[in-house]
């Protein structure tokens, strides 16, 4: 019978099929963006979110090539609940799967992935950190196509489009949440 894991099991999921530090500080800071964003747009799901926000890159580190893909097929393995495979696998819609985000959280999920990404990069140029980081810094980097380049802007602009933001909008929302306390 499939099951939606705790916070603690997607937690324990991540480092079983992860060691690299990076990636296992990837899931936490997208785990605890989608759960900060929850507390507003979904507030009796908050763990729901913050548990596929987790879960998003389990596969990554063992299979980049087969990235997605094999997310469907581990938590297939796992019997983890259907709504927690297509929400972590249609993150990588259009890139390396065609699983399309449907429901608000699965866009979100696909808008702030790789904006993290591209904040938390910021964030390690500044002496304060992320603190009192602005919009406007991230736009400055965000424009700055060398600037951590593995970043996509084109799947941060889609995300935004996906979930009718503006961008700066987006990058605001993202911004509060990498800076709450969950």
């Amino acid at each position: 019978m499939s099951y939606i894991p705790t916070v603690e099991q997607a937690r324990a999921l991540v480092a079983e099929y992860n060691k690299e530090p990076f990636h296992i500080q990837h899931s936490e800071t997208v785990g605890k963006v989608m759960g900060v964003i929850a507390k507003t747009y979904d507030p009796e799901n908050v763990d729901f979110w913050r548990v596929v926000g987790m879960l998003h890159d389990i596969d990554f580190e063992l299979y980049p090539e087969q990235h997605c893909i094999k997310a469907n097929e581990i938590l297939h393995e796992l019997d983890i609940d259907e709504e927690v495979i297509h929400a972590v696998i249609s993150h990588g819609y259009g890139i390396c799967i065609d699983v399309e985000p449907v429901k608000y959280m699965e866009k979100m999920l696909f808008a702030t992935d790789e904006l993290t990404g591209l904040i938390g990069a910021a964030a390690l140029m500044r002496p304060t950190g992320i603190s009192d980081m602005e919009v406007k810094s991230v736009m400055k980097k965000f424009k700055d196509k060398k600037f951590a380049a593995g970043c996509s802007r084109d799947v941060i602009r889609r995300g935004a489009e996906m979930l009718d933001m503006e961008l700066t909008d987006l990058i605001a929302l993202t911004l509060d949440a990498m800076r709450a306390e969950l």
